[in-house]
């Protein structure tokens, strides 16, 4: 589990593959404090650490993670090799949850729709993604966009045109990749974990959990 803070800003240094296997072997500043088994969150994916030195870790994706992110159009280019990775180290008991609970569970790839500067240095950015992630964006919740943890400024439009805004202020832009965004880049997008569990709760007809109860109990 992870908070959706950037911890540093990584590159991948080489990509191979065994099989059906993806291996990505990245350039971290942490990489000398990991060990083998340990699950790093990469641009919002939690992957397992398999082999590491002081300056690089390696880790493996399964054909599913592939997939389901951005990385199954990015990474079988050449220019996969040298693209920056959003980097967070798994949360530990006791720590402070600054961010919102990721799990890095990417739920599906996303697009950036358009960039406005907000003024300040901060900029809202609209994002284009499926019926099926859109349902579960939620005005002034949270969403995980290449494991970062924002906040859901709104949601626009309507049916296949619908789209929700972030914002970024200069700590975001400067501490992760998204300060390099332009329109039409590919994002990892996790939605918030609580309103997945409500979503199934209410698909559930066995569960007597409706929106008239949720209502009645003040939510």
């Amino acid at each position: 589990m992870f908070t959706g803070l950037t911890e540093a800003v990584g590159r991948v240094v080489k990509i191979s593959s065994s099989g059906s296997i993806l291996n990505l072997r990245i350039e971290a500043p942490f990489s000398g404090e990991l060990k083998k088994g340990q699950s790093v969150c990469v641009s919002g994916a939690c992957l397992t650490v398999v082999d590491f030195n002081d300056t690089c870790f390696s880790v493996e994706m399964m054909n599913e993670t592939v997939k389901r992110t951005k990385f199954g159009a990015i990474l079988n280019k050449s220019a996969g090799a040298g693209m920056s990775v959003n980097l967070e180290r798994a949360l530990r008991a006791g720590d402070r949850l600054d961010g919102h609970f990721v799990l890095g569970h990417v739920d599906g790839v996303g697009t950036v729709r358009s960039l406005r500067d907000d003024g300040a240095g901060s900029y809202i950015v609209e994002v284009a993604a499926p019926p099926e992630i859109m349902r579960q964006i939620v005005g002034k919740g949270s969403v995980a966009i290449d494991g970062v943890s924002l906040t859901v400024i709104d949601l626009i439009g309507s049916g296949p045109a619908k789209c929700f805004s972030v914002g970024l202020i200069p700590a975001t832009l400067s501490g992760s990749t998204l300060g390099k965004l332009k329109t039409g880049d590919t994002l990892n997008i996790e939605t918030d974990i609580i309103g997945k569990y409500i979503l199934a709760k209410l698909s559930d007809t066995h569960s007597g959990l409706s929106n008239e109860k949720l209502t009645e109990m003040g939510w």
